[in-house]
């Protein structure tokens, strides 16, 4: 097992993307997204300012390419929906429509058109059934657990002891989403049922 622990610089709901009974990092953090495979952990954490708390982690399962995962049906309730009042259908994450020719058309979403080919160098969207996310209800570490700490980039350097206290660690945790996204979520979306997205 591997662990990659990153400052989730903007928590939206778009990346990762927690809801539809899927945690996804289908955009940012290319280097996580090539480098992690099945049975690693990825953690994401607030900014110092803001206590470097946990708003999420997530247990891949699953690793797939752009292309599998716009084509597979499990997904298509996070591809990004303008039709609906819901900002839940806004910030789906599968925004990249393969192209005959081989190139990726990026639908209308709240990410940057500037951010494709930054995205696309990471290949893989990473896909976790197993995850805790707690967005705006984020969580203090205890103290023995500042090595996930990072400034910027990403740590996945870690001693098996580590590891170990990790893996210890989140076992005490929920699975699910705990509270909505910190970035502008809207209250008349914070009360709906599980099997709708959130709760």
């Amino acid at each position: 097992m591997k662990l990659f622990s990153y400052i989730v610089t903007h928590d939206t709901g778009f990346a990762p993307n927690p809801f539809w009974g899927y945690c996804t990092l289908a955009c940012c953090k290319p280097t996580i997204r090539r480098c992690a495979h099945p049975g690693d952990w990825v953690v994401g954490l607030s900014r110092k300012l803001s206590g470097n708390k946990l708003i999420f982690a997530m247990h891949i399962d699953k690793k797939t390419t752009f292309s599998d995962y716009w084509n597979d049906p499990v997904f298509n309730s996070k591809r990004p929906r303008y039709d609906t009042a819901r900002v839940i259908d806004k910030r789906g994450d599968n925004i990249y429509e393969p192209q005959v020719n081989g190139e990726f058309h990026q639908l209308r979403s709240i990410h940057s058109l500037e951010q494709k080919d930054h995205d696309l160098k990471g290949q893989y969207v990473l896909v976790a059934k197993e995850f805790v996310y707690y967005g705006n209800q984020a969580i203090s570490l205890p103290r023995y657990m500042d090595f996930l700490k990072v400034s910027r980039g990403h740590r996945s350097r870690f001693s098996d002891d580590e590891l170990c206290t990790f893996g210890k660690y989140i076992k005490t945790l929920p699975r699910g989403i705990q509270g909505p996204p910190s970035y502008k979520w809207p209250a008349n979306e914070l009360s709906w049922k599980q099997n709708e997205g959130i709760y």
